[in-house]
This record gives structure tokens, sequence and C-alpha cells, in this order.
């Protein structure tokens, strides 16, 4: 599940050609202090890498937001990923977004988040040149993938 859009996309492929394939989306493997493995871990400074934990609080932010009620809608995840974010000074966010599961259509600011389905929670990040991936599935206050 390290690229959620991406098994969402190869599920759709594999519905959509009625192809007898069963794709088995395994949970992200994380480091011992929540940073996604990722190839691209390797291009990060030391600066970079401690600043690039601010990925992992964000979406553990976000999902105790939605878990609790406080965050009751679209726009209150965003800010939430946002503000958190922001405090990491190294951080540039290619995108921050909450997204219906399989579909990936963002919701919309006022949509609410409590009772949904399955949502996805996901973060683009550039740490300089290096571009990190993110997210956190939630499914009607249940999480799938645990930051």
């Amino acid at each position: 599940m390290k690229d959620a859009q991406q098994v969402a996309v190869i599920q759709q492929m594999v519905n959509d050609l009625n192809m007898p394939v069963e794709i088995v989306p395994c949970p992200i493997v994380r480091e011992e202090d929540g940073l996604a493995l990722s190839s691209r871990n390797v291009y990060l400074s030391a600066e970079q890498r401690t600043q690039a934990l601010v990925l992992s609080k964000a979406l553990r932010a976000a999902q105790d937001a939605a878990d609790t009620g406080a965050a009751t809608n679209a726009a209150d995840i965003r800010r939430i990923l946002r503000e958190q974010i922001a405090s990491s000074p190294l951080a540039v966010i290619d995108y921050a977004e909450i997204q219906a599961f399989p579909s990936l259509e963002p919701l919309a600011d006022q949509e609410e988040v409590q009772g949904r389905d399955d949502l996805l929670i996901a973060l683009a990040v550039k740490f300089g040149k290096t571009r990190l991936i993110d997210n956190i599935r939630l499914q009607k206050s249940e999480v799938l993938s645990h930051v």
C-alpha cells in the first residue's frame, strides 16, 4: 500500500479486463521511527531524514482527528495535514489529499469523513530534490494501515 494510488489503478485494470488475478495489497513497511520504507530515503540528508518524520506524524494526526470526530470533513483533514507538514521547514508539499478509495476521487471540502466506506489520506512532499509519498487508509473509523 506504499503507493495506494497505483494499487487502485492496478485493481481497476484487473477488474476491467476480467483478469483471473487476485491483487493482495500489503501494509506499508515502516522504519522504527515511522518513516515509510522507500528506496528514495537514501537521498535524504540527515536533517531532511529527521524532518521527513513529519509525514507519518501528519497522517497520524489526521487519522486521530477523523477517528475522534475532531475532523468532520475533507477540509478539516487537509488543514491538519498542511499544518503538521508546515512545522517542518524543509518540507514542500506536492499534495496532501483525502480521496475516496479505490476511485481516487478527491473529496470536496465540505464532504463528511465520518461513516464513509473507504477513504485514503495521501500525501507527497519534497525534501530537497527527494519526493516522498505516504498514505493511510481509513474505513469507517477502522484503520487498515497503522502509522
